[in-house]
């Protein structure tokens, strides 16, 4: 494995991460928002990964062998879980029974995904760094 596949492994995954903290950032940003355009409560959304090929030389190679592979997002998907419902006649949006929807995030679900999205944005970071340096310290070598 070349120095420029270490860098496209990473990169995808960062692509990949960068959404999923949007999308984690989303939920927590909606955590309380009873009323959407589409109607009814914020839904929760999800991100799922895949691996892909990092190019088309390694497209090419996966069908010859078993090559590298880096990461995509294949699908953010809403949650299909029903709304939690509130005991709240006061509030704008609740309904004949005084009962308001209000989304599914659990934010200390969120925290955690979010954390864990976090420190694997940063490992690709520094597997790039390194990467980086190893590269230069080669040039130094050879020099």
């Amino acid at each position: 494995m070349d120095i420029f596949t270490t860098f496209k492994i990473s990169a995808s995954a960062l692509k990949a991460h960068r959404i999923r903290l949007n999308t984690i950032s989303s939920n927590l940003a909606n955590v309380e928002t009873t009323s959407t355009p589409e109607g009814g409560p914020y839904k929760k959304k999800s991100v799922f990964f895949e691996t892909k090929p990092v190019g088309f030389q390694d497209h090419l190679d996966s069908h010859l062998r078993n090559a590298t592979q880096g990461v995509q997002v294949t699908k953010i998907l809403e949650d299909t879980d029903p709304p939690q419902q509130i005991y709240n006649p006061a509030h704008p949006d609740a309904n004949e029974d005084g009962y308001v929807e209000l989304p599914n995030v659990n934010v200390l679900k969120e925290m955690v995904d979010l954390m864990s999205a976090t420190r694997s944005y940063q490992a690709n970071a520094t597997t790039i760094k390194s990467a980086k340096r190893m590269a230069l310290k080669a040039l130094e070598i050879g020099g």
